[in-house]
């Protein structure tokens, strides 16, 4: 399978991935390729949105039975990862495919879909990563100590990625603009046509 059109945006909690994919969505056409995951739904949440859900007996089936294109085991103990058929519903659609995965499953995406831009997006700095996750509901200092330490492993695998854009405090829109030109000089025919 060959993937055309679908861009990874990539970066650690914090940094603004849904809040850039959504302004993004704005502006072009947008699909996004949906991760499958054995953590439980969260309020709000539901089937599709923003993931599959299903138990680790059938993740570990889809594993054995080799339907996953990527997958990996995160810090809460959960699997996260795309199925062959979730790439090949976004790949079968107009606009572009967006893909939200983690520094793993970057990893192993270029090493089977080279095709696949990787943009990673950052904060101006740590300290700003570290005040954004504080900023958030409910968070436990265990929590955001744990999100830092991924963070720092993170940050040694930048190299992975064919772009870097810094979505700064308060210059949304720049990290936006920034992204949508990376993706417009791969592909003309993602803009709405109005």
């Amino acid at each position: 399978m060959k993937l055309k059109n679908i861009f990874i945006i990539s970066g650690p909690s914090g940094v603004g991935e849904d809040s850039v994919i959504e302004k993004l969505s704005l502006v072009m056409n947008i699909n996004r390729v949906i991760t499958t995951t054995t953590r439980q739904p969260r309020k709000g949440e539901s089937q599709g949105n923003p993931y599959y859900f299903i138990s680790k007996k059938e993740f570990q089936q889809k594993v054995d039975n080799d339907e996953m294109a990527e997958w990996a085991q995160e810090y809460n103990d959960n699997y996260y990862g795309v199925t062959k058929e979730e790439l090949q519903r976004v790949n079968n659609l107009d606009g572009i495919g967006i893909w939200k995965i983690e520094y793993k499953g970057v990893i192993t995406v270029k090493n089977k879909f080279p095709e696949v831009v990787a943009i990673l997006l950052m904060a101006e700095s740590l300290e700003e990563l570290e005040r954004r996750i504080r900023n958030r509901e409910n968070v436990t200092e265990e929590y955001i100590q744990e999100r830092m330490e991924y963070t720092k492993e993170w940050m040694k695998h930048i190299d992975i990625y064919d772009y870097k854009v810094v979505n700064r405090r308060g210059k949304l829109d720049k990290a936006v603009e920034e992204v949508e030109n990376i993706i417009q000089q791969y592909t003309n025919n993602a803009k709405h046509s109005s």
